[in-house]
This record gives structure tokens, C-alpha cells and sequence, in this order.
């Protein structure tokens, strides 16, 4: 689903994504680790055609982004870091300001979502206005908007940031029921917790790859009991500092 070559990103002299190379797959959850200023977030803001990469090739869904990243962006479904959705409008029209973005009738779009939404217990908050919501309904109405377009790949910049340990569990009960329908779902966290429950992973430090692999792997290559003491030994103490 995924294909990038000798990904780089420069800002005037400083490189921000140097030579990533990925091939991330149908139905996958890939994760990207790293501390504050690795590049994981410019990695992530390439792939989805927000950013132009300096050189390198990103190849999505078969299609060459550089030469048809509109068409690629309607394949995509992103939610950011930070919250984006419309505060002064009610949740439910959210969701139809967001099926107008991508040219879906809003029936359809509440079809697509509407399993999700009775797994996040969002019924009765869709006619609040989103600015009433607690935080961690803000976060699942936002994961919700991100997919009314039934997206066969899904861009998630820090999740489950400001959330209760609940919210998380739901996010990710959701996230691999998305990876099981077959979607991709590429997943920017720095709970390192979170990172086990991908099927890769990469780490990142100063804009190049650290390692790539399932946790499993990574943590028994690098004699590992946990993805904390994982991030540690690869990138050093002083380095190790997630977002």
C-alpha cells in the first residue's frame, strides 16, 4: 500500500528525513517512534501529500504521489495531532462538513462510520456542540471524521494523547478492527506500550531509520523486555526522549 525510496526532506540546510526507505502493507499497523524532532511527523506529513519530499520517490496505492497526489489524498484518511475538527459546530455536522470535503453524499458517510460510532458510545453526543465535549470525545469524534470516506489507509498523529487509559484501550480495539477489515493503519505514538501492539515499527533519531521490525524481533535482537528498554538501548539515554 506504501512504498517510499530514499525518502529525503530538507529544510534549507537542516535535514529533517533522511534516506527512509518503507514498504508498508494491506491490512498492516506501522509504527512510528522517536523522540521530539526525529522526523517522524515530516515522514508522515510526505506520505499524505501535505508536504513535498526534496528527494525520493512515495509511491501510495500504486499511485506515484508526485504526479497525482489529489487523487491520493481522497485514499487517505488523517487525523492530526492536534484537535481539528470545528468547535462552534455540533458533532454530527462535523462529520457532514467533512463528508463535503471528500464529495460524499452524508448518508453514505454515516454508513461507513456508523459502526465505529456505536463502538465509541458516540449516539448521544452528535447534536452537542464539539466544544462541550470532554477531550476524550473530541479525540473519537475526530478518529470518526478522519474515516467517513472509508479510507484504505489511515494516518494517525498521536491518538490517544490527553485521553484515559479507557479511551486508549477503545482506540485501539477500533484501530485493529480497521487493520482487520484490511485497511493500513500507520500510527505516530510515544506510549511506548502502544508500539507492541503494531505489526512493525520504526524508530527514528535525526531523521534516519534506527530500526525497523516487528517488537518482537526488535526487542529479542537488541535483548529487550520491553519497548521502553527497546527505545533506550537504540537511541542512548540522552537521545531518548519521546514526544
Amino acid at each position: 500500500m506504501i512504498h517510499t525510496e530514499h525518502l529525503v526532506k530538507d529544510f534549507g540546510t537542516f535535514r529533517a528525513v533522511d534516506d527512509i526507505n518503507l514498504d508498508i502493507a494491506k491490512g498492516e499497523i506501522f509504527g512510528f517512534l522517536g523522540a521530539n524532532g526525529a522526523g517522524k511527523t515530516t515522514a508522515i506529513r510526505m506520505i499524505i501529500g501535505l508536504v513535498l519530499p526534496t528527494s525520493g520517490q512515495i509511491i501510495v496505492d500504486g499511485l506515484d504521489i508526485s504526479k497525482g497526489s489529489e487523487k491520493v489524498k481522497h485514499k487517505i484518511g488523517y487525523m492530526s495531532q492536534k484537535f481539528s475538527l470545528y468547535p462552534d459546530l455540533k458533532a454530527i455536522e462535523n462529520l457532514e462538513f467533512y463528508a463535503g470535503i471528500y464529495q460524499i453524499p452524508f448518508r453514505q458517510a454515516m454508513k461507513n462510520i456508523q459502526p465505529i460510532i456505536e463502538q465509541f458510545g458516540l449516539q448521544d453526543i452528535l447534536k452537542s456542540r464539539t466544544e462541550d465535549l470532554p477531550m476524550g470525545y473530541k479525540q473519537r469524534l475526530s478518529l470518526v471524521a478522519s474515516l467517513v470516506h472509508d479510507p484504505p489507509l489511515v494516518f494517525l498523529d498521536e491518538p490517544t494523547s490527553g485521553v484515559d487509559p479507557q479511551a486508549r484501550r477503545e482506540f485501539w480495539q477500533v484501530i485493529n478492527d480497521l487493520a482487520y477489515a484490511g485497511k493500513s493503519v500507520i500510527v505516530s505514538t510515544h506510549f511506548m506500550d502502544e508500539a507492541e501492539y503494531c505489526h512493525r515499527v520504526i524508530i527514528m533519531q535525526d531523521g534516519r531509520e534506527v530500526a525497523l521490525g516487528n517488537p518482537a524481533e526488535l526487542k529479542a535482537e537488541h535483548s529487550s523486555a520491553t519497548m521502553q528498554e527497546l527505545f533506550l538501548k537504540v537511541l542512548g539515554e540522552d537521545h531518548a526522549k519521546p514526544e
